[in-house]
């Protein structure tokens, strides 16, 4: 079984987006995405991703999750308050 966690972080620039996601990725038993933007308005004040979609493999075990945590609080203490 898959579970899902979306994770914002507000005004955070697409190639910090990235960043996380490619970090994220080297964790066994994790899949990332990024959701885009779906404000009608654009804004440069506005980050061009809404937020990362964390996908949790049926394999994926607490060590995993710790990790994914870390690097998480890594950047949210880096750039910006996650949501």
């Amino acid at each position: 079984m898959e579970t899902q966690e979306k994770v914002e972080f507000v005004g955070l620039p697409l190639a910090v987006y990235r960043e996380i996601a490619a970090h994220l990725r080297q964790v066994e038993g994790v899949e990332v995405s990024l959701i885009p933007q779906s404000s009608p308005q654009f804004d440069y004040q506005q980050s061009q991703i809404d937020s990362l979609s964390i996908c949790w493999r049926a394999s994926s075990n607490a060590e995993n999750r710790q990790r994914v945590q870390e690097i998480l609080t890594y950047y949210k203490n880096r750039y910006a308050s996650a949501k």
